[in-house]
């Protein structure tokens, strides 16, 4: 028997959790091949029993139709034998992108940076967990589109919708645009778990997860729900946004939670006119973003000015950074540049950050 057909027998077994294939799930370990008999260890950690005889019968199936003879051991795992699946573990680096205040343009920042990332060659994803302002279909043209869903091991599973290579999945996707979202706590964590646990999300090298302002039941739930690599705080010069953004930041660094901080995002930093391209108009005032990441004990990623254009093109669906010949894309890429340092750098030098067990 072949090792390599048997590795990609195993490829046609989907993983009940993410939708993967076995093998590029890293489920399958331990593989061994003789001359009539294929054993190999699966790690069916969080399965329930039902599944994990489900799963062993889809891995005999599947390496019984190219070798009906071959005699098939599957070493089930258990929970006890080895360390606690993570969650989205086809996922690399999860970005949470938070702000004090609203109006700070944290949706217009998480978006350019997901399609930045996008442009620079990594595979991404942007998760809309604004739930009572989803502004993300909009932002990325896909108002009225709605994803599908497939049926994996008999439960429903949510297919992210994918626009110009990035994938995206909103309330705004499931609701009507002018109905009202009126939830309480344990509803809004029950959506975002579902976001997370229940989506096929393919292989990510960036989750880029656009969190609604403040300090709520949101934000705890997703630190309780994934391992974040690291937080972007999203600020204007004004001091009311600052002293807002100050708060956000303080959340991701409290002992229990402790995400680590990978700079500090500052939008509307001045306008200049088209007319007058020498003129730059301090309308919310300078340094707030570089106050913040002091405080903060980390960077500045870079400053966007003011342009009537991003607004233009977060209402029509063409987020500025798309277009070569924008004026902010310069100003974007800077921030997404500096991102992809600093998440190498926080991977090379810090442990990989944990869910957050208990919030007192």
């Amino acid at each position: 028997m072949d090792h390599n057909k048997i590795v990609e027998a195993l490829r046609t077994v989907q993983d009940p959790k993410t939708g993967l294939n076995i093998v590029e799930a890293k489920l399958v370990s331990e593989l061994r091949v003789t001359e009539k008999q294929v054993s190999f260890a699966f790690n069916n950690l969080e399965l329930e029993g039902e599944m994990k005889s489900t799963m062993n019968f889809a891995c005999i199936s599947a390496i019984q139709s190219i070798y009906p003879e071959a005699d098939v051991h599957v070493h089930m795992h258990s929970e006890h034998e080895g360390k606690k699946r993570l969650v989205l573990p086809q996922v690399t680096n999860i970005i949470a992108v938070a702000s004090g205040k609203g109006g700070v343009g944290k949706s217009t920042m998480s978006v350019n940076l997901a399609y930045g990332l996008k442009e620079a060659g990594y595979e991404v994803g942007i998760l809309d967990a604004d739930l009572y302002g989803p502004s993300i279909p909009t932002m990325l043209g896909l108002q009225g589109l709605r994803p599908k869903i497939e049926t994996l091991y008999g439960k429903h599973k949510i297919v992210p919708l994918c626009h110009e290579g990035v994938y995206a999945i909103s309330l705004g996707f499931i609701i009507e645009p002018e109905q009202a979202v009126v939830l309480r706590g344990p509803r809004l964590g029950g959506i975002i778990k579902q976001f997370i646990n229940d989506c096929l999300w393919p292989k990510l090298d960036y989750l880029i997860i656009d969190l609604p302002p403040g300090t709520g039941d949101i934000q705890l739930t997703m630190v309780q729900t994934v391992p974040v690599t690291g937080s972007i705080i999203v600020t204007t010069p004004q001091e009311v946004a600052v002293v807002d953004a100050v708060k956000a930041m303080n959340m991701f660094l409290l002992p229990n939670v402790n995400v680590p901080i990978l700079g500090v995002a500052e939008n509307m930093s001045w306008f200049t006119p088209e007319e007058l391209p020498d003129k730059k108009y301090l309308l919310f005032g300078e340094g707030g973003g570089k106050r913040v990441a002091e405080i903060a004990e980390s960077e500045l990623l870079g400053q966007v000015p003011l342009i009537q254009g991003i607004r233009e093109g977060g209402d029509s669906g063409k987020p500025a950074i798309l277009d070569d010949d924008h004026l902010a894309k310069p100003y974007f890429k800077i921030v997404v540049n500096q991102l992809i340092s600093q998440v190498e750098k926080r991977n090379k030098e810090m442990k990989p950050t944990e869910t957050v067990k208990i919030i007192s």
